[in-house]
């Protein structure tokens, strides 16, 4: 394992998806953030909360909007489990985008299992990418140019959101960046198998989350979407995972089935890495390789 990641290791609390509670409480976030902050990403970028209307409840938004912004933007959606998380769960990662790559960042509070299993919290991620289209003049940005990212469960949304848009004909993202995602509610793969007591994620915490999101239900393809057959079309992909991860051979295969049917994709495996590394341990020399390279595929796919 890598020598800073390991050393980290030491203050870290696995959670229990069992206990949904304790996962939420380890993940909240105990403070707000300042509305303006002017750090390391190389501009000013103010914060915002605002809700918007759904299916009849309130989604509440947190932006992130860089001084600097060319007119893209990104769609985020948080890991957490499907049980846990919120707007600020990945807030340092957000700020590197907005401020690094330029882009109006919307981080989105959907809705949590189990009080609201699949597919609750994926037609609520769906709706905002809609509701930014539609907005798009008021948000100075470009349709054409807009990404999804999702972390670890958030990632099984992003992809779930860019298969419903292709789908259905609607905008389709620029680029979908698919960090540490979770894929497949099947859970055959070696890694799947085999790592039962890495840090931070496990494969019995892996059962457990997908219990509780489908709540009894079949996974279909926008669940789990590993499951789709059909994968061309589909955005430019940016893919991390991480060798000490359970996750780690179902995003292998996934990008591997994207590159055969006609899809781009810049994949990176991170040796001696565990689960959502670059967000526990940001300051490691390995995270910063990865955030840094997260931000140049930005650039790149959301250029004019």
């Amino acid at each position: 394992m890598d020598a800073e990641l390991a050393a980290a290791t030491e203050l870290m609390v696995r959670p229990d998806v069992n206990d949904y509670a304790q996962t939420r409480r380890l993940m909240a976030s105990s403070v707000d953030m300042p509305s303006s902050a002017e750090a390391e990403f190389g501009a000013v970028i103010t914060t915002e909360v605002i809700s918007v209307s759904i299916d009849g409840h309130d989604v509440e938004l947190r932006l992130y909007r860089p001084s600097a912004s060319v007119g893209s933007a990104m769609l985020f959606l948080h890991g957490g489990a499907f049980i846990a998380g919120d707007t600020l769960s990945e807030h340092a990662r957000c700020m590197r985008y907005a401020g690094e790559a330029g882009c109006l960042v919307v981080s989105v509070g959907y809705s949590l299992a189990p009080e609201y299993a699949y597919p609750h919290g994926l037609r609520d991620c769906y709706a905002v990418l809609h509701w930014m289209i539609d907005n798009a003049p008021e948000l100075e940005i470009d349709p054409g140019r807009v990404a999804v990212a999702g972390v670890s469960a958030g990632g099984a949304l992003a992809a779930g959101v860019s298969m419903l848009a292709l789908d259905e004909g609607q905008v389709l993202p620029r680029s979908q960046l698919l960090l540490f995602p979770v894929l497949d509610d099947r859970m055959t793969t070696a890694s799947m198998e085999l790592f039962d007591s890495t840090p931070v994620w496990d494969n019995r915490n892996n059962e457990a989350m997908w219990r509780l999101y489908l709540a009894g239900a079949e996974a279909d393809d926008y669940a789990a979407p590993a499951r789709r057959p059909r994968l061309r079309g589909l955005p430019d992909t940016y893919l991390v995972t991480a060798e000490l991860d359970p996750l780690r051979d179902e995003a292998l295969r996934f990008g591997a089935r994207l590159l055969e049917q006609g899809v781009s994709v810049d994949f990176r495996l991170w040796a001696g890495a565990y689960h959502v590394f670059d967000q526990l341990v940001p300051d490691a020399a390995i995270s910063r390789a990865s955030l840094a390279d997260q931000v140049r595929f930005l650039r790149r796919t959301l250029r004019p």
